[in-house]
């Protein structure tokens, strides 16, 4: 049950860093590092990221940022198959 919430929470924090980024944009603020960003997808918050960059259409044009995204998805669907395939 840990997971489950821990899993919860990146990915909540995760949405709210994307949308908080997005209204730094509009106002012409300084913004939300990358690194940070993509570091909530690293450690878990790919879902919660994901569904803010579509809510909030934020990141979705800009190239270098969707190839870490994605490179980082890949890299964690490769990680959990292998854990699957280890348990049998």
């Amino acid at each position: 049950m840990l997971l489950f919430y821990t899993f919860l929470t990146v990915n909540s924090i995760a949405f709210i860093l994307i949308a908080y980024d997005k209204y730094l944009a509009k106002k012409q603020k300084r913004r939300i590092p990358e690194k940070t960003l993509l570091t909530f997808v690293l450690i878990g918050g790919t879902i919660g990221s994901g569904l803010a960059m579509l809510t909030f259409r934020h990141k979705t044009a800009k190239r270098s940022y969707l190839w870490k995204f994605w490179g980082i998805v890949v890299f964690q669907i490769i990680i959990v198959t292998a854990y699957f395939k280890n348990i049998k």
